[in-house]
Order: C-alpha cells, then sequence, then structure tokens
C-alpha cells in the first residue's frame, strides 16, 4: 500500500504513521529521518542541506525532492511505504505525482488525521512541558498551525480532487485513531 499521512503538529502524525506502517509492513519514510541519514552519512545531498540549514534557511524543493525519490528507490518500497512529512507543499505533491506515475505506482491513498485546534494545542503545550521545551508557546503554536494552514490547504485540495483523501478523526486514545484509521483504509482501497 502507497501512503501518505497529512496533519497539523500535535495530530500524532509521527505515532500514527510508525504504527500504520508497522501494521501493514510497508516502511515508514519520515523526511526527518531521511535529512538525518543524509547529513549524518554525508551523502552529496546531505551536505547539500546542510549548507541551507546551517544558513537557517529551507532545504529547497530539489534536495527534499531527491532524496524521497532516492530512498523510493529503495528495494523495500516495493511493497508499499507511508510518507510521513512529505509532500508538504503542492509542487512537492505534483513532483511525486510525476515519480509514482513513471514507476506505474501512484498513491492509493492520503490519510488526513483531523483534530480540533484546541486539542492540538493542548497536546503541543502538554508535551513541551513534560519534555522543559520553552520555545513552544500558545503564540509560536498558533504561527505554526497557521503555516500549516496555509501550505497544506492546496495539498488537500489536491488529494480531495484526485479521490485519495481520507480523513480519520485523530481524536481519543492512540489506539482508537489508529482503528479508525485502520477502517477508513479498508473502506477506500477494500485491504
Amino acid at each position: 500500500m502507497r501512503l501518505v499521512i497529512l496533519g497539523p503538529p500535535g495530530a500524532g502524525k509521527g505515532t500514527q504513521a510508525a504504527r500504520l506502517a508497522a501494521d501493514l509492513a510497508i516502511p515508514h519514510i519520515s523526511t526527518g529521518d531521511l535529512f538525518r541519514r543524509h547529513v549524518k552519512d554525508g551523502t552529496p545531498l546531505g551536505v547539500e542541506a546542510q549548507t541551507y540549514m546551517d544558513a537557517g534557511e529551507l532545504v529547497p524543493d530539489r534536495v527534499v525532492n531527491g532524496m524521497v525519490a532516492e530512498r523510493l528507490g529503495d528495494d523495500d518500497t516495493a511493497v508499499g511505504f507511508l510518507l510521513d512529512g512529505y509532500p508538504r507543499t503542492l509542487a512537492q505533491a505534483e513532483v511525486l505525482q510525476s515519480e509514482l506515475s513513471g514507476r506505474g505506482a501512484p498513491l492509493e491513498a492520503v490519510l488526513r488525521l483531523v483534530v480540533p485546534e484546541d486539542e492540538l494545542l493542548r497536546r503541543i503545550l502538554t508535551r513541551a512541558a513534560e519534555e522543559g521545551r520553552a520555545d513552544d508557546t500558545e503564540e509560536v503554536l498558533r504561527n505554526r498551525l497557521a503555516v500549516y494552514r496555509e501550505q497544506t490547504a492546496p495539498l488537500e485540495d489536491f488529494y480531495a480532487e484526485r479521490g485519495l483523501l481520507v480523513d480519520v478523526d485523530g481524536t481519543g486514545s492512540v489506539e482508537e485513531i489508529s482503528a479508525r484509521a485502520h477502517q477508513r483504509l479498508r473502506e477506500v482501497t477494500g485491504t
């Protein structure tokens, strides 16, 4: 199964992506993990990404797309994958669609975790307090959510127009959310 997971900060994307990927026996591909691996290994893409990160700049789509395309070429993705943190922009979604079409293996679904904003703020502020992260203030978090909405709304429309967007209620326990995600996948993919 070839999937993407979307959701705002605090929606539980990483947790749900790891669980779903394990349950479906497909690799969980996190762009954060890709960045760290490329930088640690000193790959050409990692070296280039590091120069942007050191300057406090966003890593260009060309570099991010290259890392993802390279990872999707690995043997373990032949059975499927779950992308977490990619695509983030409409341009990246278009590149991904082209890449997968060229392989004859299009996405099967895009899961969107839907969580009310007050719940997102509660989760993130609780996590920040537990982890001692003083930089996660309500103002900063509201700005992150606004940026997410601005960048992600076009992605949601892009995938909805293609019949791929699948909403999953992201409230409740981790287990309840996982069960709903599996149910929604069965409903839309028949598996």
